[in-house]
């Protein structure tokens, strides 16, 4: 059964990969189009927009999406349950549009207008939300993947051709004072959301019948073993969405805390700045690891779900578990030396080919240097808290919540050192992001090795280092970047490529 599970899980973190690498990669071209359409603060903008519609998405879905996963129950009750997000979604979307007006409305033409639309296109997706949890619960990856290709394709081809139409026709979207003005991205957004419940609902249909559940909100024949509300929802699962409620809620202010203080605190250039710093320092970390998060969040909840009878998870899926994880946190750590050896000095040559030097200028490169730091540490923390979610106890989530709150505290004196304080700007934050994300690795590492040793395993997270020569390689690296600078100068960027390329590849061979 183990093995069935774990097969399963690789392969659906292969599509979840194979699909963020794609779309991606489509998203990356297409950008690069529309950086020559865009300014810093139209970009800014837009960041703000996308911070409404996922702060609406968070809230409505992200406690019922971990829920499921943990919970063996029927693909109905699940079902059932996404209504739930659906309904706190339409409200959430018009409640957060209503403060975000009444707070600050930016000078930008059409800009009530997209935010409607970013609402609109968050209710739409939402609707999607059955088919989202029947498909995980079933480990139905293929239909996931192709239905969030196909809706990424149609947002980059709607967003960048809504862009350069405005543009042939006289109506910037780039330079103040914005013709257009973010009008594009909402179109896109909305064309995202439509295709993707489009897709969704077509591929189910046939999977629906086979498998005897409907996608609308179906009464659940009376269960002994497993007590429902009116009928429809299961109490269990209801009364694990509310104990991780609090807890999202949390780790949102904990997550999306740059997000809140560059758009409360730095002007929309700033904002801009490290909007496109952040959108390519966290690339590897959506194309790689965010998939590897998702699949194994399942895959921990599954080889560690309590048997019936003996309320206890069964040991050879304990040491699986352990196994899986200790690879996992090896290929991370191997990552990470090559991020930090290599990442600053490459980031800002590469920043400076795609989004060309108007963009460097604003200070995007500084930041994306220091960035290089901060995705190592990301990928640890998304695998940890991974593991948590999949086999915490109610009280032991409680707990978490509780540290999370003491974990803000420190997220927030860190920034307040390095912004207000030490007025470091936009790299500031991406350091308070690091003292954020240390502390709540080192908890989740605690929680990991205690889990383990509850259950007779042993786990170190030494064991996942890398070798001493590796390390060793990793701390050279920089110092012999900055000993052969200005080697090729006459050679210009194509010779500081070239420089690091080479010492690139001995860090390689080295590990």
């Amino acid at each position: 059964m183990s093995k069935s599970i774990l097969s399963a899980s690789a392969k659906g973190a292969t599509f979840l990969i194979l699909l963020q690498v794609g779309s991606r990669a489509l998203t990356f071209a297409v950008n690069q189009v529309l950086l020559r359409f865009l300014s810093p603060e139209l970009l800014g903008i837009s960041s703000q927009l996308e911070l409404y519609s996922i702060s609406v998405l968070y809230f409505a879905r992200e406690s019922i999406r971990v829920a499921v996963q943990r919970q063996a129950t029927g693909t109905q009750a699940v079902v059932n349950l996404a209504y739930v997000a659906i309904l706190l979604g339409v409200l959430l979307a018009y409640v957060l549009a209503a403060l975000y007006l009444r707070v600050d409305i930016p000078s930008v033409p059409y800009f009530v207008e997209s935010l409607e639309l970013y609402g609109v296109a968050a209710i739409i997706e939402l609707l999607t939300e059955p088919s989202f949890v029947a498909v995980q619960q079933n480990m139905l990856y293929k239909i996931r993947a192709s239905a969030e290709t196909a809706a990424t394709i149609a947002k980059c081809f709607s967003t960048c051709g809504s862009a350069i139409w405005a543009a042939r026709n006289g109506l910037d979207v780039g330079p103040l004072p914005f013709a257009v003005g973010p009008l594009p991205f909402a179109v896109g957004q909305t064309v995202y959301a439509l295709i993707l419940l489009f897709s969704y609902v077509i591929q189910l249909r046939v999977v629906s019948v086979r498998d005897k559940f409907s996608l609308l909100l179906t009464k659940i024949p009376p269960n002994d073993s497993t007590p429902y509300f009116l009928g429809y929802f299961s109490k269990p699962l209801c009364s694990l969405t509310l104990s991780l409620s609090l807890q999202s809620a949390v780790k949102y202010i904990l997550t999306q805390g740059d997000s809140l203080l560059i758009a409360s605190l730095a002007s929309l250039r700033d904002q801009g700045a490290y909007a496109l710093a952040s959108n390519y320092g966290g690339l590897v970390a959506r194309m790689l690891f965010q998939p590897i998060e998702e699949s194994s969040r399942n895959l921990f909840a599954k080889l560690c779900a309590l048997q019936p009878k003996s309320q206890q998870p069964t040991r050879e899926g304990i040491k699986q578990a352990r196994d899986v994880l200790q690879d996992i946190l090896k290929l991370y750590n191997l990552i990470s030396l090559v991020a930090c050896s290599l990442g600053p000095t490459l980031a800002p040559l590469l920043l400076r080919i795609v989004a060309g030097a108007k963009w460097v200028d604003t200070g995007a490169g500084e930041v994306l240097a220091t960035y290089c730091y901060y995705i190592p540490l990301l990928a640890l923390n998304g695998v940890t808290e991974a593991f948590v979610a999949a086999v915490a106890s109610n009280a032991e989530l409680r707990g978490q919540s509780v540290w999370m709150g003491v974990f803000f505290v420190g997220f927030a004196s860190s920034a307040y050192l390095f912004l207000g304080v030490l007025e470091m700007g936009a790299q500031g934050l991406v350091y308070a992001n690091c003292v954020n994300m240390l502390l709540r690795i080192v908890w989740g590492l605690s929680f990991i090795r205690r889990y383990f040793r509850s259950n007779g395993e042993t786990f170190s997270y030494l064991d996942t280092l890398p070798s001493a020569m590796s390390i060793v390689a990793a701390v050279w690296v920089p110092a012999t970047l900055k000993a052969t600078a200005g080697m090729f100068l006459a050679y210009g960027l194509l010779g500081d490529l070239l420089r690091t390329g080479g010492i690139a590849v001995i860090l390689g061979v080295s590990l």
